[in-house]
């Protein structure tokens, strides 16, 4: 059955997905909204000009990115209480989802401006689906922390989670998060889908150990990146961390986390069920 036409709304902010790399990913109907908006708010003017060259769109274009969007935000809902209709595009995918488009979102509900959804594609969506990893369930976090105790913190809160995990990932700063998958979740199942829907769209699967090897093998690492984490055995991480000495699981926490000796000799002991008292006399080698 065919739905019937949607007619577009003056007053209204359409939330318009673009395509992540393949400009035949675009909808019929994303395309008609970007043609009859009155303006187009985006991430960047320059790529979003040249994806409606390609299409002859022409509309006048506002840039709306992270470093002003909260500005933008009011600037845009006063448009549309004004009668216009608006349309928040990202760079790729869908506006508000670990780009540009949350804030605009906020201050349109909170003036009671209408908020329309145009959806189509989303990396995280796409990376899952041909993954081969469990899609029953999963969990998204957008981008992990750029700095390495905060990301292993980050990572080793998700131990206990058994739906499939999602991250977006800097080609510089994988090998590195892989190697924090390892010691903070145990050697799981990973993908690495790079460049989705692009030329050079490669899909890499396999024991997060097998990824760093096969990727510190190459040159250099290119192109956005969707990693995605399979279940693993709720003990895995915990287990891992038993193994290690005291001396060393200190070390460790004082050097990765950047915790304080006193803090690093608590944690290792309650890792291990121990008070801090025999963990003293494990760590200066006695009995």
């Amino acid at each position: 059955m065919v739905e019937a036409y949607d007619p577009l709304m003056s007053g209204t902010i359409y939330l318009v997905a673009t395509p992540l790399g393949n400009l035949e990913d675009i909808t019929l109907r994303a395309l008609r909204v970007l043609n009859e908006v009155d303006l187009i708010a985006c991430e960047d003017t320059r790529h979003t000009g040249r994806l409606l060259a390609h299409f002859e769109i022409k509309k006048p274009l506002l840039s709306c990115h992270e470093h002003n969007e909260l500005e933008r935000a009011a600037e845009l809902v006063n448009r549309v209480k004004q009668g216009e209709s608006v349309a928040v595009v990202s760079d790729a995918g869908m506006p508000g989802i670990s780009d540009p488009g949350y804030r605009v979102v906020q201050e349109a509900i909170a003036a009671g401006v209408g908020v329309v959804p145009v959806p189509g594609a989303v990396a995280a969506e796409a990376a899952l689906a041909a993954s081969g990893l469990p899609s029953d369930a999963f969990r998204f976090g957008g981008f992990l922390p750029a700095k390495k105790p905060q990301r292993r913190k980050a990572l080793e809160a998700l131990a206990g989670e058994t739906a499939t995990l999602i991250f977006y990932e800097a080609p510089h700063r994988i090998v590195e998060t892989l190697m924090d998958v390892v010691n903070a979740l145990g050697d799981r199942p990973v993908v690495v889908a790079r460049e989705l829907t692009k030329l050079h769209e490669e899909f890499l699967r396999g024991r997060a150990s097998m990824i760093v090897a096969e990727l510190r093998a190459r040159p250099a690492v290119k192109g956005e990146i969707t990693l995605l984490i399979g279940r693993g055995d709720q003990t895995d991480a915990a287990e891992k961390r038993k193994e290690k000495s005291i001396p060393a699981r200190v070390a460790e926490l004082i050097g990765d986390e950047q915790m304080s000796r006193m803090d690093a000799i608590k944690q290792a002991a309650r890792e291990r069920g121990l008070t801090k008292r025999e963990a003293y006399r494990l760590l200066e080698g006695r009995s």
